[in-house]
């Protein structure tokens, strides 16, 4: 896979998303609790971006945290870059694809987790996609 930038216009982006890809990683939306494909899912595979195709996840990240999100504790190297959001009258930590810049959802740190990294991605399922491992 490249890790060339993708850069589509807004037209582009909803001709090659549903409309629900489109609001969440375009328009950063989000999934309610407990309703993504990926929630309870836990399959060996890679997790990569619905938008470009870029590898965000594996499989070994990923932990059942309980908070109705896929949520894992570390991305892919250089796969997912970090913001500040202060949308929603609260300070957040927005996660989004290096390589297109869709919206994935929210990083949370010291929240207590049993995980190499005390970190929690949490992660709108119609953000990614599974491609099991062969």
């Amino acid at each position: 896979m490249s890790s060339d930038k993708v850069v589509l216009s807004e037209k582009e982006w909803k001709a090659k998303l549903t409309p629900f890809q489109y609001k969440v990683l375009r328009e950063k939306g989000t999934e309610r609790a407990f309703t993504g494909e990926y929630d309870k899912f836990f399959e060996d595979g890679i997790y990569v971006c619905a938008g470009c195709g870029a590898e965000l996840y594996t499989a070994e990240q990923k932990f059942k945290s309980g908070c109705g999100w896929p949520a894992f504790y570390d991305n892919v190297k250089g796969a997912v870059k970090q913001y500040e959001d202060t949308s929603h009258g609260m300070t957040r930590t927005e996660i989004v694809c290096a390589r297109c810049e869709g919206h994935l959802g929210h990083v949370f740190k010291g929240e207590g987790y049993k995980t190499p990294t005390n970190s929690r991605h949490c992660v709108n399922s119609v953000s990614i996609k599974f491609i099991k491992k062969q």
